[in-house]
């Protein structure tokens, strides 16, 4: 599976952002599929996740404002990022993992497929 992110760029805080990630290859309806984020100056952390049965899960920060999706049709995950705040300020990732496990991680080595990144910018 190659992963292509989009939808990142410089936005005011309160403001809205749509992240896509384009899935090549036949195996991503049975992915799990996640978005990290990787701030500057910091480690790489999980943002979401969403499996291939449709469990979502949310890291704390973003639960309320955010929203992972997935379009198993067109082989795309999508993250919605509502109400944006200076701390989200990172570069976005997505990921998938196609190792058959039913439920998505919160753990980067259970992801074998990256994409590229995407950044975010959110101004106070």
């Amino acid at each position: 599976v190659q992963l292509q992110a989009s939808g990142g760029g410089l936005v005011q805080a309160g403001d809205s952002l749509r992240l896509s990630c384009v899935a090549s290859g036949r195996t991503f309806s049975s992915s799990n599929m996640g978005w990290f984020r990787q701030p500057p100056a910091k480690e790489r952390e999980s943002v979401a996740g969403i499996g291939r049965y449709g469990v979502t899960f949310y890291t704390d920060a973003v639960k309320g404002r955010f929203t992972i999706s997935r379009d198993n049709a067109k082989n795309t995950v999508i993250l919605q990022m509502n109400s944006l705040k200076p701390e989200d300020t990172a570069v976005y990732y997505c990921a998938a993992d196609s190792s058959g496990h039913p439920h998505p991680s919160r753990t980067e080595s259970s992801y074998d497929n990256w994409g590229q990144g995407t950044q975010v910018t959110v101004s106070s």
